[in-house]
């Protein structure tokens, strides 16, 4: 998938809210592979037009911190633990991936990104 370029964060967003039926997971953990809680998410990046998160801004903590961006179709979210689950998240990936700062989600952090992930871009 190549992402949209008008990415905004929900909270800059008054018009938008999550979904009826949809959790709000800022706040909630973030889980890798071995279901260690590997940081928080922070905010979500909304696709205006679209009217879909695409992606969710978390501030991981472990193996050190560092902000980044996690494609929320690579997520499963689960309610009952607050937490959204990456399986491909392992200790490797979170480590290897690209720190995000707030830019345009450019097309070398995209391919560092699903690189880091064990994905084709």
């Amino acid at each position: 998938m190549t992402p949209s370029i008008n990415l905004q964060r929900l909270s800059d967003l008054p018009d938008f809210e999550v979904a009826d039926g949809h959790p709000d997971v800022r706040g909630w953990a973030v889980r890798g592979a071995t279901g260690t809680a590997l940081g928080t998410v922070q905010e979500l990046l909304v696709d205006p037009e679209a009217r879909q998160v695409r992606y969710l801004d978390a501030q991981l903590t472990v193996p050190e911190p560092k902000r980044v961006l996690l494609p929320l179709r690579l997520a499963s979210l689960d309610p009952e633990t607050t937490s959204v689950f990456v399986p491909a998240l392992t200790d490797a990936a979170a480590a290897a991936y690209p720190a995000y700062a707030e830019e345009l989600l450019s097309p070398a952090y995209t391919q560092a990104m699903h690189q880091a992930l064990g994905e084709a871009s």
